[in-house]
């Protein structure tokens, strides 16, 4: 399947957004060869680099060297026990293992949602323990619809959000970067498309208003902010609005997780990226009828489950992402 503007990698699933000429509006190089796990993304001088993950450990350390890293998990679903994978705790272990592993130790772990499968205390606490095994002590949530089941997402909330806004989000700051978790899992329209709503466009419009255009922004959240496919409610119905407020920063990144596969897209000063699933992937947009679990070999499993790794340095306020498979 192919899109006007999009390139589509099968190996990753990698959409890349670019112009005619492979240059995005601020002349970064934004075309890459993609392929197995993914690459390694640096961007130097105006100068973007790629690096295979395949080739990961022959990277000299100062490649990977920032002012913050930090790695996204998501869509753990844990309590999930269907063919896709009957054993999401084992998989989720492989994606903490990984990033005990890394080169360079993480600050902190985004979840961008589905952390359960049914939104049941148990999945939740098997998380939470599993986690605690992980290098980076830190951990911010953001909840997916599997999450919010019961209760409106009270049980959610009491969990993860004592600290939050409305129905769970909230911003904070590390080593200069500006981070604004979003809830759009409530209230889903037609399809399944995410929504904001008014007070939650309205706190984050105050929220970065005080920010100088040169902090760089990571947004992150369950459903993707950009329409990847309406049909399967793969976006958000009110994103245009949320975005207008981060036109004027040289260096937006948003994140998400909920349709188990990577995907990207540059739009001017926004990188979109999507995340693989610690749990089962789903179907490239519109190859089968709907989405859902689907599944592949046992032996081709880990292959299509990932996470993602974050690198910042401050000099070129940039982020360095690498998508790495748990194969």
């Amino acid at each position: 399947m192919s899109k006007k503007g999009f390139f589509v990698s099968q190996d990753n699933i990698i959409h890349h957004n670019h112009n005619a000429d492979g240059v995005d509006r601020r002349g970064f190089l934004k075309c890459m060869a993609w392929a197995g796990t993914g690459a390694l993304c640096v961007i130097k001088g105006g100068l973007l680099s790629s690096y295979a993950l395949g080739h990961l450990p022959k990277i000299h350390p100062k490649h990977m060297m920032g002012e913050l890293s930090f790695v996204q998990i998501s869509d753990s679903h844990m309590g999930f026990n269907k063919a896709a994978n009957p054993d999401v705790a084992a998989t989720l272990q492989v994606a903490i293992d990984r990033i005990n592993a890394l080169p360079t130790p993480p600050a902190f772990i985004l979840h961008t949602g589905d952390i359960s499968h049914l939104s049941k205390p148990a999945e939740f606490d098997t998380v939470d323990q599993m986690l605690k095994s992980a290098s980076a002590k830190d951990v911010f949530f953001v909840p997916g619809e599997h999450d919010v089941l019961t209760d409106n997402g009270k049980d959610y909330l009491d969990r993860y959000g004592k600290a939050a806004q409305g129905g769970g989000w909230y911003s904070f700051d590390k080593n200069g970067v500006h981070f604004v978790g979003l809830v759009n899992v409530l209230n889903l329209k037609a399809g399944g498309l995410g929504t904001l709503g008014q007070d939650q466009l309205e706190w984050l419009e105050k929220d970065v208003k005080r920010l100088k255009s040169s902090t760089p922004i990571v947004v992150f959240a369950h459903i993707p902010l950009w329409t990847v496919y309406p049909d399967w409610g793969w976006g958000t119905e009110d994103s245009a609005r949320a975005l207008s407020y981060l036109k004027r920063f040289g260096s937006v990144t948003v994140l998400n997780g909920h349709i188990h596969q990577t995907m990207k897209k540059v739009e001017g000063n926004i990188t979109f990226h999507t995340a693989c699933s610690t749990a089962f992937p789903q179907p490239a947009p519109g190859s089968a009828p709907s989405p859902g679990p689907m599944k592949v070999p046992a032996e081709q499993l880990r292959s299509v489950l990932g996470l993602t790794y974050v690198n910042y340095v401050e000099s070129n306020h940039s982020l360095g992402i690498v998508d790495s498979s748990l194969a």
